[in-house]
């Protein structure tokens, strides 16, 4: 297994310092393989894990890497599918911080998750069925299914083929978007009363060490006299919906038309998508052409979808073109905050520009629906610093003085720059404990009296007292 390691510490003007490694391990490794040593890479001694009590902070708490402090290792926590975690997405990685204390210091973890050749390419159907006019003309061609393969890279479907070769031949041939559209191609008339039926099968094998394949059966039924196949008016639709669209919104409509008659011309329209959940969200009526949404859709999970569409005729014939869906942001995620690390009590004699706090902040949306700003109520002695994006810290920004304020509520709020902007708050208490700083002060400067002669000896002549704005121990007074 190798592991690649990278290191980058940065010196801050607040009392931490922020700093960021990068590993790499491959998926599906054993709970409790070591993914880095963390207290070397850092240059830390153990005992500053320990002594700062040493823990991961991850924002979407999906913590599949566990921190070893008595060894300063960063271990696998659960296994990790590279495929459950990012899909197709590239490069797949974890993101966290280590947090320590004592004093306040946070560093940037990158875990990338490399692929292993753990799936086979898959079609979604075992079986494809066609039914095709013997007198279809040489060079016609029919579209396939494409397999999916969820791993990536060289791990991914690399290629495909068709046998038997007699009469069809496999053509391929990569879109605009990278993705491979697979046809068969009539090479050699049919002749459907010398052959009713043809069985074919599509194989698909990736590029892993250990090829992997998935195969699909193709049925031919050969039909008699059906020469002309449905043409869409546009090789590509394009459509624009708002990710707040309610069901049933019609997206786009879709038309082919057939040169044939009677019941070779009727158009039959469906949805070939088969690597995505297109067909979960969108549905097409198979008479009118109608694209109709279905599900709900999120633009923070999909910016764009590309739909793939095919009009069939009775005949067998068929004809595909695409349907490229804009999803429009709304701004319906409000700002995230989440405390990375706080205290609770903090000395009266503190400095300027102590940490009192670490904030996280985090939104869903994007543009100015993305853009979160914080601040803090006013008339209080502390402000917000950011140190990078989505970071923020808590610190002093004058003196404190527990006798005149021996406690604070902080309101932390944040917004984002949507119209109308969503906002979310978190108040921290935080406690100010007393130092020695003030002396002990007599009621009164001079005291006068007059006494008897003859008093008795104890006799209480006159009483005296002195108080001390400090607080417990520091405000007994002695006399």
């Amino acid at each position: 297994m190798k592991r690649q390691v990278r290191l980058l510490i940065f010196l801050l003007s607040l009392d931490f310092v922020l700093g960021q490694v990068s590993y790499s391990i491959p998926e599906e490794m054993a709970k409790g393989s070591l993914v880095g040593n963390i207290a070397h890479d850092l240059g830390f001694q153990i005992k500053r894990l320990t002594a700062g009590k040493a823990r991961i902070f991850s924002p979407d708490s999906e913590e599949y890497v566990e921190l070893n402090r008595d060894r300063g290792v960063l271990l696998v926590k659960e296994r990790i599918d590279r495929e459950a975690l990012c899909k197709k997405t590239t490069p797949c990685a974890l993101h966290f911080q280590i947090i320590l204390e004592n004093p306040m210091e946070f560093y940037s973890v990158t875990v990338q998750i490399t692929d292993i050749n753990d799936n086979p390419p898959v079609f979604q159907k075992s079986t494809k069925e066609f039914k095709i006019s013997e007198s279809a003309v040489i060079g016609a061609t029919f579209v396939l299914e494409r397999a999916a393969d969820q791993d990536v890279g060289i791990n991914d479907l690399k290629s495909y083929s068709l046998k038997p070769t007699d009469n069809f031949a496999l053509k391929l041939h990569n879109n605009a978007e990278g993705n491979t559209n697979v046809e068969m191609v009539l090479q050699k008339a049919l002749d459907r009363e010398k052959q009713e039926q043809i069985n074919l099968v599509l194989t698909a094998v990736d590029g892993g060490e250990q090829q992997m394949s998935g195969t699909m059966q193709i049925v031919i039924t050969v039909l008699d006299a059906n020469d002309n196949a449905p043409v869409f008016t546009q090789k590509t639709y394009k459509a624009t919906v708002t990710e707040n669209s309610l069901k049933g919104t019609v997206v786009a409509e879709i038309a082919a038309s057939d040169a044939d008659q009677g019941s070779n011309s009727k158009i039959t329209y469906s949805i070939t998508n088969t690597l995505d959940d297109v067909g979960k969200i969108f549905e097409v009526n198979e008479k009118s052409g109608k694209v109709v949404l279905v599900e709900n859709l999120d633009y923070e999970e999909s910016r764009n979808y590309q739909i793939h569409l095919l009009a069939s005729d009775e005949g067998g014939l068929t004809d595909s073109c695409k349907l490229i869906v804009d999803v429009q942001d709304m701004n319906d995620n409000n700002p995230e905050i989440k405390i990375m690390s706080k205290s609770t009590v903090i000395s009266e004699e503190a400095k300027l520009n102590t940490v009192v706090t670490m904030i996280s902040i985090k939104d869903k949306d994007s543009g100015q629906n993305g853009n979160v700003k914080c601040f803090v109520n006013e008339n209080i002695p502390f402000i917000l610093t950011s140190s990078t994006n989505n970071f923020y810290s808590l610190v002093t920004d004058s003196e404190l003085d527990r006798e005149r304020a021996s406690e604070y509520n902080i309101t932390v709020s944040c917004s984002d720059e949507g119209v109308p902007s969503l906002s979310s708050s978190v108040t921290l208490t935080l406690q100010i404990s007393d130092v020695n700083d003030n002396a002990p002060v007599f009621d009164r400067s001079l005291y006068e009296t007059y006494i008897v002669e003859n008093n008795t000896p104890g006799l209480s002549i006159f009483t005296v007292k002195a108080t001390d704005a400090d607080w417990k121990q520091n405000a007994r007074v002695s006399y």
